[in-house]
């Protein structure tokens, strides 16, 4: 069964962290939460960590701090794997460059 949208997602006290830019909070900064409110649209007032502290935020506004910091994980593994492609397409290129060199000198010797 689906979450009704007046159940409280997070609890007081709980560590959280912005599920996108805020003003004055970037993506993924982590915080606490303060107080829990509301009947129909269960809202939360967050202090984060670089000092900001916003109300009226809503559950899509946040996400578990665990969740948050496994998907930084997972951009970062993703940014060394393509860093790891990119050095390997590089040897590739070189490769090939020298052994089209190499044809080529091959080439201007047989001909003579």
């Amino acid at each position: 069964m689906a979450r009704r949208s007046d159940t409280p997602v997070f609890t007081q006290h709980q560590k959280v962290a912005a599920a996108h830019d805020l003003p004055g909070v970037p993506a993924g900064t982590t915080g606490k939460v303060l107080l829990v409110n509301g009947f129909s649209w269960v809202r939360y007032r967050v202090r984060f960590d670089n000092g900001a502290e916003r109300g009226m935020l809503s559950a899509d506004d946040l996400t578990t701090a665990a969740a948050a910091a496994e998907q930084v994980r997972a951009s970062e593994a993703e940014a060394r794997r393509a860093e790891r492609e990119a050095a390997r397409a590089e040897v590739r290129a070189k490769a090939l460059a020298a052994e089209a060199a190499r044809a080529a000198s091959g080439d201007e010797g047989s001909a003579a």
